[in-house]
């Protein structure tokens, strides 16, 4: 049995076939012969990938939410299969935990760090590159592989987000293997493919819940419509397809709400603790109409990072240069493929490929473009395989039209050609101080790249004409090779917000930013002090969560990378090198700095922790999962997070508490700092429970563990001594208590 990827050059199309001028390489009844150059061709995109994706990876900043995760997945096999973020079992992350699985499996085999963690990662980069490269090969030509997987390769948003430890990397492979699939299933009219296509996009659903489903509708209409199957068989295998879709999407919810209540961690970014709410709520539809834990509008947790909805969005200051440097190339390659297929059979398997990629497109350009609720940049990722395959094979279908000689078409190609360079020079603007040589150097190769094509369209000067074609692709490619690049070559290399919002290139105006030409770390609006909560949270004694987000200009989670990068989450690693946590007291970064919107903790607070843990469970109780994530991997210890990623999460009740504390399985809370203070918060349950701590517990003071304090300061900085002082101070302030059964009265 061959691969669902492999080509196939004997497989025959459906007659008749479109006009010769239409016609692209691969559309024939066998395909031609491989030309020498495409094999090299692909593995060089595949090594320029690969140093895209892997260079100077020491130093990015990931996502500490993710990484401590992956962490605790190499911890505790609970930890893995519910995707738990600490090896307690508390609180999960916000995703179903498929993609952390594969990480933590190749962190439990090879140890975990950053290479071990990214190395899965990169694998699945490169592997979407050759899964795409194959399919449009099929279909459209070696030349049109080649192109798209190019394009894919230098995509901004997808340098960066495939050096980041986010799901999305993993989102992507799998649902371009289902599309790819689905149209081999629509080709040859077999069940086998189908089904596969079908566990794909389940995984995807497994990866990041309804976003794996946005391509679904496409490979549907697609089998529907362009098979060659009857309709009885057609409703048959799709009835089929839609059971192994259920199963493959549902497998894991259905096992978690198995699980009784007690014994499973809850489920972060849900309301009721349970992996259904999570899939209709936070991950389904509250990510378009905002709600359901998700910012909307304008606000942080939705329009701030991707600039208000609407169908211009991706041509925003924000996004524009992260992915829609060839949508106007891939809407004229589009249409134009769809005229050139002519009056070609229903079941033309080129027309059905375009159908499919353009349906791909169009479905994640709506989504993105409309959603209300949160959307971080590195979502439009997903847009990128629909861009590359349309670029790919578009441009091929026009360059073949403008050359066979009928005057209608002779303008299109040179057009849509005209439109990128202008658009790369307007996106290559906006930052204007960084590579200020670059666009007139784009328009400049543009202009003659499209004078050679017609002096050399006709005649025997095809070495010329294919140079003027090399000359376009490189000039439409110039810019977003520079984003790409500037990535991978930048000193912290974790994107404008760390790894928990990752972006290419400069900062070009408001949202969270990008690469090293702009400065990282802008908020909406601004990029100074005056971000949001600029001066929330200062003091706290380097207590997780004391520093607020904004301060001195910094993105949320402070200085990325921190110490030498060595470790996922900014810093060194305790011991070394990237080695795993040992825990104990042994020599750790002064902070946790890194991706997520935690604060610092001080060296000696942890190591007053750990050496009065005393057999409790966890370490410490925070505010949110920032937070507990970034002590999470500077320690390896269990930490609790209360409210979760958002800070809304009813994971901690009071009750619950009160059962922790007499268990001894906890004994330290962080009060304040902002406590409950996250994107959205649940202020009345905070503030319940900061005050029946401030009340049963003992306040450590700062002297206890900072020599350098006066032995009368508590751990606050000096305005939480008092009952009830943090809850009023909210996010002012900070305090350490402990907490034994003998408290509980």
């Amino acid at each position: 049995m061959t691969s669902a990827t492999d080509p196939s050059p004997d497989a025959p199309t459906t007659p008749p076939t479109p006009p010769p001028a239409a016609l692209p390489a691969g559309s024939g009844d066998r395909a031609p012969a491989t030309p020498r150059w495409s094999l090299p061709a692909l593995l060089a995109i595949l090594v320029l990938a690969a140093v895209l994706y892997s260079w100077n990876l020491k130093a990015s900043d990931l996502n500490s939410f993710y990484s401590a995760a992956v962490l605790s997945g190499t911890r505790s096999w609970k930890a893995w299969f519910f995707g738990s973020l600490d090896a307690g079992s508390f609180i999960t992350v916000d995703k179903p935990p498929f993609a952390l699985m594969i990480m933590s499996l190749s962190c439990r085999v090879f140890g975990f760090g950053t290479w071990q963690m990214m190395a899965p990662m990169v694998a699945a980069a490169l592997g979407t590159i050759g899964i795409l490269h194959t399919s449009v090969k099929r279909y459209f030509g070696h030349a049109a592989a080649a192109v798209a997987a190019l394009v894919l390769a230098l995509t901004p948003i997808t340098v960066a987000i495939d050096r980041d430890n986010n799901p999305d990397t993993t989102l992507v492979l799998l649902m371009v293997a289902g599309a790819a699939l689905g149209l081999r299933a629509t080709r040859e009219g077999r069940l086998l493919p189908l089904l596969g296509s079908a566990v794909c996009f389940g995984l995807a659903f497994n990866t990041k819940m309804l976003q794996g489903y946005i391509a679904l509708p496409a490979v549907f209409a697609v089998y529907l419509y362009a098979s060659r199957q009857g309709w009885a068989r057609k409703v048959r295998d799709l009835a089929l397809a839609a059971v192994a879709l259920a199963v493959a999407s549902l497998w894991w919810a259905a096992a978690v709400s198995l699980v009784p209540a007690a014994d499973r961690p809850y489920i972060g970014g849900s309301t009721d603790g349970s992996a259904w709410d999570l899939i209709m709520g936070y991950n389904g539809l509250g990510r378009v109409l905002g709600g359901e834990g998700n910012g909307g509008g304008g606000g942080m947790g939705g329009g701030g990072f991707s600039g208000t909805a609407g169908l211009g969005r991706m041509f925003n200051d924000i996004l524009g240069g992260q992915i829609s440097w060839l949508l106007p190339f891939t809407a004229i390659a589009f249409v134009g493929g769809l005229v050139l297929c002519g009056r070609a059979p229903r079941t033309d398997p080129t027309r059905a490929a375009l159908l499919l990629w353009g349906g791909w497109t169009v479905l994640h350009y709506l989504t993105f473009s409309m959603a209300e609720g949160t959307m971080h940049p590195y979502y439009t990722t997903a847009l990128a395989p629909g861009i590359a395959a349309l670029t790919g094979a578009g441009g091929v279908m026009l360059l073949r039209a403008f050359r066979g000689g009928d005057a209608r078409w002779a303008w299109v190609l040179p057009a849509g050609l005209a439109v990128t360079a202008v658009w790369a020079v307007v996106l290559l603007r906006r930052a204007a101080d960084w590579n200020g040589w670059l666009w007139p150097a784009v328009a400049v190769l543009m202009a003659l790249a499209v004078t050679g094509l017609f002096v050399f369209r006709s005649g025997g000067r095809a070495r010329l004409f294919t140079a003027s074609v090399a000359a376009a692709v490189v000039a439409a490619l110039a810019g977003p090779a520079a984003y790409a690049v500037a990535e991978p070559a930048s000193a912290g290399g974790g994107g404008g917000m760390g790894g928990s919002n990752p972006t290419a290139g400069p900062t070009t105006g408001g949202g969270f930013g990008g690469g090293p030409g702009g400065g990282r770390g802008g908020f909406p609006g601004g990029t100074g002090r005056g971000g949001p909560g600029a001066e929330a949270g200062d003091g706290a004694d380097g207590l997780p969560g004391g520093q607020a987000p904004g301060g001195n200009g910094q993105a949320p989670g402070g200085e990325p990378g921190g110490a030498n990068g060595e470790f996922p989450g900014g810093g060194q690693a305790p011991g070394g090198n990237g080695e795993p946590p040992r825990g104990g007291t042994g020599d750790r970064p002064g902070g946790f700095g890194g991706g997520g919107m935690g604060g610092t903790a001080s060296s000696a607070m942890v190591s007053y922790l750990e050496k009065h843990q005393d057999g409790a469970k966890w370490l410490l109780a925070v505010s949110n999962s920032q937070s507990a994530a970034q002590l999470i991997v500077s320690t390896g210890r269990p930490v609790i997070s209360m409210f979760g990623f958002t800070g809304s999460d009813k994971a901690m009740t009071l009750a619950k508490l009160k059962e922790l504390v007499r268990k001894g399985e906890l004994h330290y809370v962080q009060t304040g700092g902002g406590m409950g203070g996250g994107m959205g918060g649940n202020n009345t349950l905070t503030a319940q429970i900061t005050s029946w701590v401030e009340q049963h517990g003992t306040a450590v003071k700062q002297s206890a563990y900072d020599k350098s304090a006066s032995s009368g300061s508590t751990s606050a900085s000096g305005s939480a001594t008092g009952s009830g002082s943090s809850a009023r101070n909210g996010a002012q302030s900070s305090a350490l208590y402990r907490l034994d059964p003998s408290d509980l009265g």
